[in-house]
C-alpha cells in the first residue's frame, strides 16, 4: 500500500513538472498586427490572443465581455498606444483583475515605445479634439511602416525575456531570424516602389502616413476633411480639382471603410482605388506580418503602374 502512495505521489509530481515545462505565456495583444509580431517571436512557446478583429477599425472596437477573460489569464498584455485603444481596451483591463498585466509591471507593454511618431498636433492635448479625432500623442498607426515591425519586434522580445528568462535564447534566436527575413523584404519593397518616387496620393484616413514616409509617397490629402469627421461634399468639391491639378494617381482606403465616396472621386479624377488591410489577417490568407507587407505593397505598385 506504501508503495502504492508511493508511487501514486510520484506521477503526481512528474505531472506538474511536465504541465509547468510546456505551459505557454498567455499574451493578449490588442490588435492582430502586434499579435503577429509577438509569434514570430514566442512561436510554440506563446498563445497569443488579439483582440481587435483584422477587419474593423482598431479605433472602435467591439469589447466583448470575453475579452476580461482573456485578459484574467494573461501574462502579457501588448497594446500599440498613443491613444489608439484608449475609447476600449482601458476599461476591459480594470474589469479583468489581473495585476500581472497592469501598467508598470513586466506583463504590460506599450508597442510605441522607441518609436519616432509623426504627426504630434502642435497643439494643447485638451485641444487637440477640435481638429477632430487627432491624437495628442501622434498618429498611432506606426506598425504600416515595416520598419518600425523590427523596432517593436526587438521590444517584445526583450520584454518576454524579462518574463519567461528560462527560454530568452529562443526567444533571440526567433528575432534575429524576424529581423534578417524583414530586412530582406524591406529592401525589395524599397526598390519595387522606388521608381514611383515623390507620387502623390491621397488617402481615406491618415492611416498611411508611416507608410508613405517609409517609401517616399506624398500624401497631399484626405477624403475626410478631419480626421475621425466624415466626408463632406464642400470638401470633396475642394480635394477634386487639387487631385486633378496634382496628378493623383491613387486613392488608398482600408478594407473596412466605405466605397461610395472614394469610388465618386476616383471617377472624377482618373485616380485608381486601392483597398488594402491595415492588419495582418484583414484579407483571407495574408495572416503573418511579412506577408502583409507583401501583398500591400503590391497592390500599390500595381495602381501606381497604371
Amino acid at each position: 500500500m506504501k508503495l502504492k502512495h508511493q508511487i501514486c505521489f510520484y506521477l503526481f509530481l512528474l505531472i506538474c513538472w511536465t504541465s509547468t515545462v510546456h505551459a505557454k505565456l498567455h499574451v493578449v495583444a490588442s490588435t492582430p498586427d502586434l499579435g503577429a509580431l509577438a509569434r514570430e517571436i514566442g512561436k510554440d512557446k506563446v498563445e497569443i490572443t488579439s483582440l481587435a478583429k483584422p477587419t474593423e477599425d482598431p479605433h472602435f472596437v467591439d469589447a466583448k465581455p470575453g475579452f476580461i477573460v482573456k485578459l484574467n489569464k494573461a501574462d502579457m498584455l501588448i497594446e500599440g498606444g498613443l491613444h489608439l485603444e484608449i475609447g476600449w481596451l482601458p476599461n476591459l483591463v480594470i474589469g479583468a483583475r489581473n495585476q500581472k498585466i497592469l501598467a508598470g509591471t513586466p506583463g504590460y507593454f506599450i508597442a510605441a515605445a522607441n518609436i519616432q511618431v509623426l504627426e504630434i498636433p502642435d497643439v494643447m492635448p485638451d485641444r487637440a479634439r477640435e481638429m477632430g479625432d487627432v491624437h495628442p500623442l501622434g498618429n498611432p498607426h506606426f506598425l504600416l511602416d515595416p520598419f518600425n515591425g523590427k523596432v517593436v519586434a526587438t521590444n517584445i522580445c526583450n520584454r518576454l525575456c524579462k518574463i519567461d528568462a528560462a527560454n530568452s535564447a529562443y526567444y533571440k534566436n526567433n528575432l534575429n531570424d524576424f529581423v534578417q527575413r524583414l530586412d530582406r523584404k524591406l529592401s525589395e519593397w524599397q526598390k519595387k516602389l522606388e521608381p514611383f518616387k515623390g507620387a502623390k496620393i491621397v488617402t481615406y484616413h491618415k492611416t498611411f502616413s508611416y507608410l508613405a514616409h517609409r517609401f517616399n509617397l506624398h500624401v497631399i490629402g484626405s477624403l475626410e476633411p478631419k480626421p475621425g469627421i466624415p466626408p463632406s461634399p464642400a470638401h470633396i468639391n475642394n480635394l477634386i480639382p487639387m487631385m486633378k491639378y496634382e496628378g493623383v494617381k491613387i486613392i488608398l482606403t482600408e478594407t473596412f471603410r466605405e466605397r461610395k465616396t472614394p469610388e465618386f472621386v476616383a471617377a472624377q479624377t482618373g485616380a485608381k482605388v486601392v483597398i488594402v488591410p491595415i492588419m495582418p489577417g484583414g484579407v483571407k490568407g495574408v495572416e503573418d506580418f511579412i506577408a502583409f507587407f507583401d501583398y500591400n505593397i503590391h497592390q500599390i505598385v500595381s495602381a501606381l503602374r497604371g
